[in-house]
Protein backbone atom coordinates (compact mmCIF):
# COMPACT_ATOMS: atom_id res chain seq x y z
CA UNK A 1 0.00 0.00 0.00
CA UNK A 2 1.17 3.53 -0.80
CA UNK A 3 0.28 6.60 1.25
CA UNK A 4 -0.26 10.11 -0.03
CA UNK A 5 1.16 12.32 2.73
CA UNK A 6 0.80 16.08 2.55
CA UNK A 7 4.32 17.36 3.37
CA UNK A 8 2.87 20.72 4.41
CA UNK A 9 1.01 19.10 7.30
CA UNK A 10 2.42 15.59 7.70
CA UNK A 11 -1.08 14.17 7.34
CA UNK A 12 -2.00 11.13 5.24
CA UNK A 13 -4.94 12.01 2.99
CA UNK A 14 -5.16 8.97 0.69
CA UNK A 15 -3.93 5.40 0.29
CA UNK A 16 -3.32 3.40 -2.88
CA UNK A 17 -3.21 -0.39 -3.12
CA UNK A 18 -0.16 -1.99 -4.69
CA UNK A 19 -0.89 -4.28 -7.62
CA UNK A 20 -0.72 -8.02 -7.12
CA UNK A 21 1.47 -10.17 -9.35
CA UNK A 22 -1.63 -11.29 -11.24
CA UNK A 23 -2.68 -7.68 -11.80
CA UNK A 24 0.76 -6.76 -13.11
CA UNK A 25 0.65 -9.76 -15.43
CA UNK A 26 -2.73 -8.67 -16.76
CA UNK A 27 -1.40 -5.17 -17.48
CA UNK A 28 1.66 -6.53 -19.25
CA UNK A 29 -0.54 -8.70 -21.42
CA UNK A 30 -2.80 -5.72 -22.12
CA UNK A 31 0.25 -3.66 -23.12
CA UNK A 32 1.46 -6.35 -25.51
CA UNK A 33 -1.97 -6.64 -27.13
CA UNK A 34 -2.36 -2.88 -27.27
CA UNK A 35 0.99 -2.50 -28.99
CA UNK A 36 0.04 -4.94 -31.73
CA UNK A 37 -2.76 -2.58 -32.71
CA UNK A 38 -1.17 0.80 -31.94
CA UNK A 39 1.98 0.08 -33.95
CA UNK A 40 -0.25 -0.05 -37.04
CA UNK A 41 -2.00 3.24 -36.29
CA UNK A 42 -1.58 6.06 -38.77
CA UNK A 43 0.42 9.17 -37.94
CA UNK A 44 -2.82 11.12 -38.24
CA UNK A 45 -4.43 8.94 -35.55
CA UNK A 46 -1.45 9.43 -33.24
CA UNK A 47 -1.37 13.20 -33.63
CA UNK A 48 -5.13 13.41 -33.15
CA UNK A 49 -4.89 11.47 -29.88
CA UNK A 50 -2.03 13.65 -28.63
CA UNK A 51 -4.07 16.75 -29.39
CA UNK A 52 -7.07 15.35 -27.49
CA UNK A 53 -4.87 14.46 -24.51
CA UNK A 54 -3.46 17.99 -24.51
CA UNK A 55 -6.98 19.40 -24.42
CA UNK A 56 -8.02 17.03 -21.63
CA UNK A 57 -4.96 17.86 -19.51
CA UNK A 58 -5.58 21.57 -20.01
CA UNK A 59 -9.23 21.19 -19.03
CA UNK A 60 -8.26 19.42 -15.78
CA UNK A 61 -5.29 21.69 -15.07
CA UNK A 62 -6.43 22.86 -11.65
CA UNK A 63 -7.26 19.40 -10.33
CA UNK A 64 -3.98 17.93 -11.51
CA UNK A 65 -2.01 20.81 -10.03
CA UNK A 66 -3.74 20.62 -6.64
CA UNK A 67 -2.92 16.91 -6.39
CA UNK A 68 0.78 17.60 -7.06
CA UNK A 69 0.81 20.31 -4.39
CA UNK A 70 -0.86 18.06 -1.85
CA UNK A 71 1.32 15.03 -2.58
CA UNK A 72 4.79 16.56 -2.85
CA UNK A 73 4.53 20.14 -1.63
CA UNK A 74 5.32 22.28 -4.66
CA UNK A 75 3.56 25.63 -4.77
CA UNK A 76 0.25 25.60 -6.58
CA UNK A 77 1.42 28.22 -9.06
CA UNK A 78 4.44 26.08 -9.98
CA UNK A 79 2.25 22.98 -10.20
CA UNK A 80 -0.07 24.79 -12.62
CA UNK A 81 2.97 25.84 -14.66
CA UNK A 82 4.11 22.21 -14.74
CA UNK A 83 0.75 21.03 -16.07
CA UNK A 84 0.81 23.79 -18.69
CA UNK A 85 4.23 22.58 -19.82
CA UNK A 86 2.76 19.10 -20.18
CA UNK A 87 0.11 20.52 -22.51
CA UNK A 88 2.84 22.08 -24.62
CA UNK A 89 4.71 18.76 -24.69
CA UNK A 90 1.73 16.84 -26.04
CA UNK A 91 1.05 19.57 -28.59
CA UNK A 92 4.68 19.71 -29.72
CA UNK A 93 4.66 16.05 -30.75
CA UNK A 94 1.17 16.33 -32.21
CA UNK A 95 2.34 19.17 -34.43
CA UNK A 96 5.85 18.03 -35.32
CA UNK A 97 5.72 14.24 -34.97
CA UNK A 98 4.88 13.36 -38.59
CA UNK A 99 7.77 15.44 -39.94
CA UNK A 100 10.18 13.97 -37.38
CA UNK A 101 9.19 10.45 -38.45
CA UNK A 102 9.42 11.04 -42.19
CA UNK A 103 11.57 8.70 -44.27
CA UNK A 104 15.05 9.85 -45.26
CA UNK A 105 16.47 8.67 -48.57
CA UNK A 106 20.17 8.47 -49.49
CA UNK A 107 22.00 7.30 -52.57
CA UNK A 108 24.13 4.15 -52.33
CA UNK A 109 26.73 2.56 -54.60
CA UNK A 110 24.12 0.08 -55.85
CA UNK A 111 20.94 2.17 -55.73
CA UNK A 112 19.37 3.91 -52.78
CA UNK A 113 18.53 3.35 -49.13
CA UNK A 114 15.49 4.52 -47.20
CA UNK A 115 15.89 5.15 -43.46
CA UNK A 116 12.55 4.51 -41.76
CA UNK A 117 11.58 4.98 -38.11
CA UNK A 118 9.47 2.16 -36.66
CA UNK A 119 8.20 1.45 -33.12
CA UNK A 120 9.69 -1.16 -30.81
CA UNK A 121 7.01 -2.15 -28.30
CA UNK A 122 6.04 -1.52 -24.66
CA UNK A 123 8.41 0.92 -22.91
CA UNK A 124 8.72 1.01 -19.12
CA UNK A 125 9.28 4.36 -17.40
CA UNK A 126 10.50 4.58 -13.80
CA UNK A 127 9.72 8.14 -12.76
CA UNK A 128 10.37 10.37 -9.70
CA UNK A 129 8.14 12.52 -7.54
CA UNK A 130 9.65 15.98 -8.08
CA UNK A 131 7.84 16.78 -11.35
CA UNK A 132 5.12 14.14 -11.17
CA UNK A 133 3.50 15.08 -14.51
CA UNK A 134 6.22 16.64 -16.66
CA UNK A 135 8.67 13.80 -16.07
CA UNK A 136 6.02 11.36 -17.27
CA UNK A 137 4.93 13.44 -20.26
CA UNK A 138 8.54 13.80 -21.46
CA UNK A 139 8.41 10.04 -21.99
CA UNK A 140 4.72 9.52 -22.71
CA UNK A 141 4.14 12.00 -25.54
CA UNK A 142 6.97 10.69 -27.76
CA UNK A 143 6.05 7.10 -26.87
CA UNK A 144 2.54 7.62 -28.23
CA UNK A 145 3.84 9.39 -31.34
CA UNK A 146 6.36 6.62 -32.01
CA UNK A 147 3.67 3.93 -32.05
CA UNK A 148 4.91 2.35 -28.83
CA UNK A 149 2.87 1.83 -25.64
CA UNK A 150 3.74 3.05 -22.16
CA UNK A 151 4.05 1.42 -18.75
CA UNK A 152 4.63 3.75 -15.80
CA UNK A 153 6.19 2.82 -12.49
CA UNK A 154 5.77 6.10 -10.62
CA UNK A 155 7.22 7.15 -7.27
CA UNK A 156 5.48 5.93 -4.14
CA UNK A 157 4.94 9.54 -2.99
CA UNK A 158 2.90 10.53 -6.06
CA UNK A 159 0.56 7.65 -6.80
CA UNK A 160 -2.37 10.06 -6.76
CA UNK A 161 -0.78 12.08 -9.56
CA UNK A 162 -0.11 8.91 -11.54
CA UNK A 163 -3.71 7.76 -11.22
CA UNK A 164 -5.08 11.17 -12.24
CA UNK A 165 -2.87 11.39 -15.33
CA UNK A 166 -3.79 7.86 -16.36
CA UNK A 167 -7.48 8.72 -16.05
CA UNK A 168 -7.11 11.90 -18.10
CA UNK A 169 -5.33 10.03 -20.92
CA UNK A 170 -8.07 7.40 -20.97
CA UNK A 171 -10.80 10.03 -21.05
CA UNK A 172 -9.14 11.52 -24.10
CA UNK A 173 -9.78 8.27 -25.95
CA UNK A 174 -6.52 6.35 -25.60
CA UNK A 175 -6.97 2.75 -26.71
CA UNK A 176 -6.72 -0.06 -24.19
CA UNK A 177 -3.17 -0.83 -23.16
CA UNK A 178 -1.65 2.39 -24.49
CA UNK A 179 -0.79 3.91 -21.08
CA UNK A 180 -0.96 2.06 -17.77
CA UNK A 181 0.21 3.02 -14.30
CA UNK A 182 1.79 0.14 -12.37
CA UNK A 183 1.44 0.80 -8.64
CA UNK A 184 4.30 -1.41 -7.48
CA UNK A 185 7.30 -1.01 -5.16
CA UNK A 186 10.76 -0.43 -6.60
CA UNK A 187 11.83 -3.97 -5.71
CA UNK A 188 9.62 -5.35 -8.48
CA UNK A 189 11.14 -3.30 -11.30
CA UNK A 190 13.83 -5.89 -12.12
CA UNK A 191 11.18 -8.45 -13.02
CA UNK A 192 9.48 -5.99 -15.33
CA UNK A 193 12.71 -5.21 -17.14
CA UNK A 194 13.40 -8.94 -17.55
CA UNK A 195 9.96 -9.58 -19.04
CA UNK A 196 10.12 -10.19 -22.80
CA UNK A 197 7.09 -7.97 -23.36
CA UNK A 198 9.03 -4.90 -22.16
CA UNK A 199 11.46 -3.77 -24.86
CA UNK A 200 13.13 -0.76 -23.22
CA UNK A 201 13.27 1.25 -20.03
CA UNK A 202 13.77 4.91 -19.15
CA UNK A 203 14.48 6.21 -15.68
CA UNK A 204 14.66 9.63 -14.12
CA UNK A 205 15.94 9.48 -10.58
CA UNK A 206 18.93 9.07 -8.33
CA UNK A 207 22.33 7.74 -9.30
CA UNK A 208 21.73 4.62 -7.20
CA UNK A 209 18.41 3.88 -8.87
CA UNK A 210 20.01 4.44 -12.27
CA UNK A 211 22.74 1.92 -11.55
CA UNK A 212 20.20 -0.74 -10.56
CA UNK A 213 18.04 -0.15 -13.64
CA UNK A 214 21.06 -0.08 -15.95
CA UNK A 215 22.32 -3.36 -14.50
CA UNK A 216 18.95 -5.02 -15.03
CA UNK A 217 18.65 -3.61 -18.57
CA UNK A 218 22.17 -4.76 -19.40
CA UNK A 219 21.51 -8.30 -18.20
CA UNK A 220 18.48 -8.43 -20.46
CA UNK A 221 19.95 -6.49 -23.42
CA UNK A 222 17.28 -3.80 -23.21
CA UNK A 223 17.75 -0.23 -24.43
CA UNK A 224 17.90 2.21 -21.49
CA UNK A 225 17.83 5.99 -21.06
CA UNK A 226 18.96 7.44 -17.73
CA UNK A 227 18.43 10.98 -16.47
CA UNK A 228 20.09 11.00 -13.08
CA UNK A 229 21.37 13.53 -10.59
CA UNK A 230 23.02 16.86 -11.18
CA UNK A 231 25.02 19.43 -9.28
CA UNK A 232 24.71 22.16 -11.87
CA UNK A 233 27.18 25.08 -11.81
CA UNK A 234 25.91 28.65 -12.09
CA UNK A 235 28.92 30.67 -13.20
CA UNK A 236 29.08 34.47 -12.95
CA UNK A 237 31.87 36.45 -14.66
CA UNK A 238 32.76 40.15 -14.26
CA UNK A 239 31.06 41.27 -17.49
CA UNK A 240 27.70 39.90 -16.34
CA UNK A 241 24.81 41.92 -14.97
CA UNK A 242 25.60 40.74 -11.46
CA UNK A 243 22.40 41.94 -9.78
CA UNK A 244 20.24 40.23 -12.39
CA UNK A 245 22.32 37.07 -12.24
CA UNK A 246 21.87 36.95 -8.47
CA UNK A 247 18.09 37.40 -8.75
CA UNK A 248 17.85 34.56 -11.24
CA UNK A 249 20.19 32.43 -9.12
CA UNK A 250 17.71 32.57 -6.23
CA UNK A 251 14.98 31.10 -8.42
CA UNK A 252 17.39 28.66 -10.05
CA UNK A 253 18.41 27.31 -6.65
CA UNK A 254 15.01 27.24 -4.93
CA UNK A 255 12.49 26.35 -7.64
CA UNK A 256 10.52 23.30 -6.51
CA UNK A 257 12.12 23.84 -3.06
CA UNK A 258 15.48 23.05 -4.66
CA UNK A 259 14.29 19.59 -5.68
CA UNK A 260 15.13 19.58 -9.35
CA UNK A 261 17.94 17.79 -11.15
CA UNK A 262 18.69 20.98 -13.09
CA UNK A 263 18.52 23.38 -10.18
CA UNK A 264 21.63 25.55 -9.97
CA UNK A 265 23.32 24.01 -6.95
CA UNK A 266 26.86 25.43 -7.10
CA UNK A 267 27.35 29.17 -7.58
CA UNK A 268 30.83 29.73 -9.01
CA UNK A 269 31.61 33.45 -9.00
CA UNK A 270 34.63 35.33 -10.29
CA UNK A 271 36.60 36.95 -7.45
CA UNK A 272 36.10 40.44 -8.89
CA UNK A 273 32.32 40.26 -8.44
CA UNK A 274 32.07 37.64 -5.68
CA UNK A 275 31.19 40.04 -2.85
CA UNK A 276 28.62 41.95 -4.91
CA UNK A 277 26.98 38.73 -6.10
CA UNK A 278 26.90 37.22 -2.63
CA UNK A 279 25.27 40.35 -1.18
CA UNK A 280 22.48 40.31 -3.79
CA UNK A 281 22.08 36.53 -3.66
CA UNK A 282 21.95 36.36 0.12
CA UNK A 283 19.37 39.15 0.24
CA UNK A 284 17.19 37.30 -2.24
CA UNK A 285 17.45 33.98 -0.44
CA UNK A 286 16.65 35.57 2.93
CA UNK A 287 13.58 37.34 1.54
CA UNK A 288 11.91 34.23 0.12
CA UNK A 289 8.42 33.67 1.50
CA UNK A 290 8.23 30.11 2.82
CA UNK A 291 4.72 28.99 3.62
CA UNK A 292 1.46 27.43 2.51
CA UNK A 293 2.06 26.09 -1.02
CA UNK A 294 -1.56 26.79 -1.91
CA UNK A 295 -1.06 30.52 -1.24
CA UNK A 296 -0.18 32.59 -4.32
CA UNK A 297 2.18 34.73 -2.23
CA UNK A 298 4.34 31.75 -1.27
CA UNK A 299 7.69 31.39 -3.03
CA UNK A 300 8.66 28.05 -1.49
CA UNK A 301 6.65 25.33 0.18
CA UNK A 302 7.87 22.31 2.16
CA UNK A 303 10.18 19.65 0.84
CA UNK A 304 8.57 16.50 -0.51
CA UNK A 305 8.88 14.51 2.71
CA UNK A 306 10.34 14.67 6.19
CA UNK A 307 12.93 12.09 5.13
CA UNK A 308 14.05 14.30 2.22
CA UNK A 309 14.20 17.36 4.47
CA UNK A 310 16.30 15.49 7.02
CA UNK A 311 18.68 14.30 4.30
CA UNK A 312 19.36 17.91 3.34
CA UNK A 313 19.86 18.91 6.98
CA UNK A 314 22.38 16.08 7.36
CA UNK A 315 24.23 17.33 4.27
CA UNK A 316 24.44 20.83 5.73
CA UNK A 317 25.94 19.36 8.90
CA UNK A 318 28.46 17.39 6.83
CA UNK A 319 29.47 20.53 4.93
CA UNK A 320 30.11 22.36 8.19
CA UNK A 321 32.08 19.41 9.54
CA UNK A 322 34.32 19.63 6.47
CA UNK A 323 34.98 23.33 7.10
CA UNK A 324 32.23 25.12 5.17
CA UNK A 325 30.49 28.13 6.71
CA UNK A 326 26.70 28.25 6.86
CA UNK A 327 26.05 31.92 6.16
CA UNK A 328 22.40 31.60 7.19
CA UNK A 329 19.38 29.30 6.94
CA UNK A 330 19.53 25.62 6.09
CA UNK A 331 17.60 24.84 9.27
CA UNK A 332 14.51 22.90 10.27
CA UNK A 333 11.35 24.95 10.75
CA UNK A 334 9.59 23.79 13.92
CA UNK A 335 6.13 22.94 12.62
CA UNK A 336 4.40 19.78 11.40
CA UNK A 337 5.53 18.75 7.95
CA UNK A 338 8.75 18.79 5.92
CA UNK A 339 9.76 22.42 6.38
CA UNK A 340 13.17 24.06 6.29
CA UNK A 341 14.66 27.48 5.54
CA UNK A 342 16.63 28.33 2.39
CA UNK A 343 20.32 28.51 3.14
CA UNK A 344 23.72 29.52 1.78
CA UNK A 345 27.03 27.73 2.33
CA UNK A 346 30.32 29.56 1.65
CA UNK A 347 33.99 28.61 1.97
CA UNK A 348 33.13 25.04 0.96
CA UNK A 349 36.42 23.12 0.55
CA UNK A 350 36.58 22.47 -3.19
CA UNK A 351 38.59 19.28 -2.67
CA UNK A 352 36.29 17.87 0.02
CA UNK A 353 33.73 15.12 -0.34
CA UNK A 354 30.78 17.42 0.20
CA UNK A 355 31.59 19.70 -2.75
CA UNK A 356 31.02 16.75 -5.07
CA UNK A 357 27.55 15.95 -3.73
CA UNK A 358 24.14 16.98 -5.00
CA UNK A 359 22.00 18.89 -2.51
CA UNK A 360 18.39 18.11 -3.40
CA UNK A 361 16.95 20.97 -1.40
CA UNK A 362 17.08 24.77 -1.04
CA UNK A 363 20.69 25.20 0.10
CA UNK A 364 23.30 26.74 -2.20
CA UNK A 365 27.06 26.35 -2.27
CA UNK A 366 28.96 29.50 -3.31
CA UNK A 367 32.53 29.21 -4.61
CA UNK A 368 35.06 31.90 -5.54
CA UNK A 369 37.03 31.54 -8.81
CA UNK A 370 40.19 33.47 -9.69
CA UNK A 371 39.65 33.32 -13.45
CA UNK A 372 37.84 31.45 -16.21
CA UNK A 373 40.20 28.48 -15.96
CA UNK A 374 39.42 27.96 -12.30
CA UNK A 375 35.70 28.49 -12.92
CA UNK A 376 35.70 25.70 -15.51
CA UNK A 377 37.82 23.49 -13.28
CA UNK A 378 35.38 23.93 -10.39
CA UNK A 379 32.40 23.33 -12.66
CA UNK A 380 33.86 20.06 -13.95
CA UNK A 381 35.07 18.82 -10.55
CA UNK A 382 31.68 17.32 -9.70
CA UNK A 383 31.01 13.77 -10.93
CA UNK A 384 27.78 14.96 -12.54
CA UNK A 385 27.30 16.57 -15.94
CA UNK A 386 23.64 17.42 -16.42
CA UNK A 387 23.16 21.17 -16.86
CA UNK A 388 24.93 24.48 -16.37
CA UNK A 389 24.29 28.21 -16.51
CA UNK A 390 26.89 30.78 -17.49
CA UNK A 391 26.64 34.55 -17.07
CA UNK A 392 29.01 36.63 -19.17
CA UNK A 393 28.68 39.30 -21.84
CA UNK A 394 32.02 38.29 -23.38
CA UNK A 395 31.50 36.25 -26.56
CA UNK A 396 34.89 34.59 -26.28
CA UNK A 397 34.13 33.50 -22.72
CA UNK A 398 30.76 32.15 -23.80
CA UNK A 399 32.42 30.08 -26.52
CA UNK A 400 34.99 28.75 -24.06
CA UNK A 401 32.34 27.69 -21.53
CA UNK A 402 30.22 26.01 -24.21
CA UNK A 403 33.27 24.08 -25.41
CA UNK A 404 34.81 23.12 -22.08
CA UNK A 405 32.05 22.56 -19.51
CA UNK A 406 31.25 18.85 -19.19
CA UNK A 407 27.47 18.93 -19.30
CA UNK A 408 24.63 17.87 -21.53
CA UNK A 409 23.07 21.35 -21.41
CA UNK A 410 24.21 24.94 -20.95
CA UNK A 411 22.22 28.17 -20.67
CA UNK A 412 23.84 31.48 -21.54
CA UNK A 413 22.75 34.41 -19.35
CA UNK A 414 19.59 32.55 -18.37
CA UNK A 415 18.33 29.93 -15.96
CA UNK A 416 18.41 26.45 -17.43
CA UNK A 417 14.98 24.99 -18.14
CA UNK A 418 13.63 22.11 -20.18
CA UNK A 419 11.52 22.74 -23.26
CA UNK A 420 9.75 20.29 -25.59
CA UNK A 421 11.85 21.32 -28.59
CA UNK A 422 15.40 20.87 -27.22
CA UNK A 423 17.31 17.74 -26.14
CA UNK A 424 17.40 17.03 -22.40
CA UNK A 425 20.00 14.82 -20.72
CA UNK A 426 23.50 14.65 -19.33
CA UNK A 427 26.93 13.07 -19.31
CA UNK A 428 29.22 11.53 -16.69
CA UNK A 429 27.22 10.26 -13.70
CA UNK A 430 24.16 12.23 -14.77
CA UNK A 431 23.26 9.41 -17.15
CA UNK A 432 22.98 8.92 -20.88
CA UNK A 433 20.45 9.19 -23.66
CA UNK A 434 18.19 12.14 -24.42
CA UNK A 435 14.59 13.12 -23.90
CA UNK A 436 12.48 15.70 -25.78
CA UNK A 437 12.65 17.05 -29.32
CA UNK A 438 13.29 14.63 -32.18
CA UNK A 439 16.02 12.98 -30.09
CA UNK A 440 13.58 11.84 -27.41
CA UNK A 441 11.18 10.58 -30.05
CA UNK A 442 13.85 8.47 -31.75
CA UNK A 443 15.43 6.97 -28.59
CA UNK A 444 13.02 4.03 -28.48
CA UNK A 445 12.51 3.41 -32.18
CA UNK A 446 14.01 1.05 -34.74
CA UNK A 447 15.83 2.91 -37.50
CA UNK A 448 15.29 0.43 -40.30
CA UNK A 449 17.36 0.60 -43.49
CA UNK A 450 15.39 -0.34 -46.60
CA UNK A 451 17.87 -1.12 -49.38
CA UNK A 452 16.54 -0.52 -52.90
CA UNK A 453 18.79 -1.64 -55.79
CA UNK A 454 18.99 0.05 -59.16
CA UNK A 455 18.62 3.69 -60.24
Amino acid sequence: MFESINPATGETFATHLALSDDEVEARLDRAARGYRDWRLSSLDDRTALLARIADAVEADKRGLAEMATREMGKTLKSAIAEVEKCVSGFRYYAEHGPVLLADTEVATATGRAIARWQPLGPVLAVMPWNFPYWQVVRFLAPTIMAGNVALLKHASLTQGCAALLEAVVHRAGAPEGLFQNLAIPSGRVDRLIADDRVVAVTLTGSEGAGIKVAEAAGRNLKKVVLELGGSDPFIVMPSADVARAARVAVTARTQNAGQSCICAKRMIVHADVYDAFLDHFAEGMRSLVVGDPMDAATAMGPLSSIAQRDTVLDQVAQAQAEGATLLFGGERIDRPGAWMTPGVLVEVPADGDFAKQEIFGPVAMVFRARDIDEAISLANAAPFGLGSSVWTADADEQARFVRDIDAGMIALNAMLASTPEAPFGGVKRSGHGRELGPWGLHEFMNLKAVMVPGG
